[in-house]
């Protein structure tokens, strides 16, 4: 690291920085005139300070009311002074040289969290961003698959990346993450498939993992249809419990035990329900979605619509103002 500091100059966040890189950012004609007047921190809701060899991070007290912080692309080797930015929903320090995670504490509104390309070795010190909906930590040195449960307690948590770290070389990786983290939507840059999501049934049932069961029908509950309607099918019907029974031993066991017969008789039938209602209720999210989703194209593509009109103003402004 002393190596690299002998070629690079290491610099710290300081109020020269901060209002050189404002003033970047500011471009338009309200930057200039911000420029011209002064700048209140107070008034900054975003801040990039990417590729400027900052070693400490300093001086940003003074941003009350900052949602997205850039500081990726630097020699950071420390997450502190951070605690004023109680309203920060995006931070990006990925491209760093941080090996703890911590001084998260007040980030309580963090939503996004980027933390890839440093040396962290152990997931830790986040318990209070419960809103947390996107973290990538990909190209790290995590090496345990234990990383992944601590994930659990973000119920928010939709976009996740691993990618890079020593523990994606196990083969149950997947599977396992899949299994303890069920409302994961994207995983590693990929969509969460069915097929995921049935190998990690799978890793739970071989493991013995059976809590773990509740949870992955919660999430065919949320997401059936989501993908693939083909998968529907295993609900609609024994066809689930049957094939979860085939591979249980213990419950080959249980059967030879006094006074299960009557169990064995009247759970397939309980089990068999709870699927249809899972079924159906896949089939009216469904159609939800489906909705949601033509909704949002026609709204894609109101929005392109006006945002060609818009651009094609602005360079006629453009051209009008230089033949000027």
């Amino acid at each position: 690291m002393s190596q690299m500091y002998n070629i690079i100059e290491p610099n710290v966040i300081s109020e020269e920085t901060i209002r050189k890189a404002l003033e970047e950012q500011s471009q338009d004609e309200a930057g200039q005139l911000a420029r011209r007047e002064g700048i209140d921190f107070k008034d900054v809701t975003e801040l990039q300070l990417s590729f400027r060899n900052i070693l400490q991070i300093d001086n940003l007290w003074q941003f009350e009311n900052l949602t997205k912080l850039q500081l990726d692309n630097n020699i950071i080797e420390k997450i502190e002074a951070l605690e004023s930015l109680v309203h920060l929903l995006w931070l990006d320090l990925s491209f760093n040289n941080i090996e703890v995670i911590e001084g998260l504490d007040s980030l309580v509104k963090l939503q996004d969290l980027s933390l890839y390309n440093n040396r962290i070795s152990k997931i830790e010190n986040m318990d209070a961003l419960q809103d947390l909906q996107i973290f990538s930590i990909g190209k790290n040195n995590l090496d345990t698959l234990e990383d992944v449960i601590y994930l659990r307690r973000f119920k928010q948590l939709r976009t996740l990346n691993l990618l890079g770290n020593p523990l994606c070389d196990n083969e149950q990786y997947a599977p396992f993450t899949v299994a303890h983290l069920p409302e994961l939507v994207y995983l590693d840059f990929k969509l969460v498939s069915d097929t995921m999501v049935s190998n990690s049934a799978s890793f739970s049932r071989k493991t013995g993992n059976w809590h773990l069961i509740e949870r992955l029908f919660c999430w065919y509950a949320g997401n059936i249809l989501a993908f693939e309607s083909a998968f529907v099918e295993y609900l609609n019907g024994s066809f689930l419990f049957e094939s979860m029974y085939e591979e249980d031993a213990e419950a080959a066991k249980l059967a030879l035990l006094p006074g299960v017969d009557d169990l064995l008789q009247e759970y397939p039938s309980w089990f068999v329900s709870v699927c249809e209602n899972l079924f159906n209720y896949g089939l009216e999210q469904h159609e939800k979605r489906e909705a949601e989703v033509s909704d949002f194209y026609e709204s894609l593509q109101e929005a392109l619509t006006a945002n060609q009109e818009q651009g094609r103003k602005l360079i006629l402004e453009f051209e009008n103002r230089n033949k000027r």
